[in-house]
């Protein structure tokens, strides 16, 4: 997904290159916020565990979270992620962090509670 995403121009960090595979998230988190980078994820349920809420609204995170994507390929998450893109950004003019938002199959952008 990283090389689709940095192909179309986009600055792409990669959790395994900052961060143990087994990281926890809020330590991650926590960091990916502090460096104003944008998470994306897979993990719809990360807007529901206590330790990452707080570390993601203390570190002022900003987060999208592809949802019901099912096994799909990198590929095809990418090629979601950048039909999406227009969404997103105005997401982050819009939205002040903390937030998270899902991005779902077609390309919206829906901002969650958390």
């Amino acid at each position: 997904m990283a090389s689709v995403l940095r192909d179309a121009g986009l600055n792409v960090e990669i959790h395994d290159d900052h961060f143990p595979q087994n990281a926890k998230d809020p330590d991650w988190l926590t960091a990916a916020g502090k460096n104003n980078w944008i998470v994306v994820t897979r993990d719809e349920r990360i807007r529901y565990r206590v330790a990452e809420k707080q570390a993601m609204r203390r570190a002022k995170a900003r987060a999208f979270v592809l949802a019901a994507q099912g096994n799909l390929r990198a590929e095809m998450l990418a090629e979601i992620f950048l039909k999406a893109l227009p969404k997103i950004r105005r997401t982050m003019k819009q939205q002040r962090p903390p937030f998270i938002a899902k991005i779902s199959r077609d390309g919206n952008v829906t901002v969650l509670d958390f």
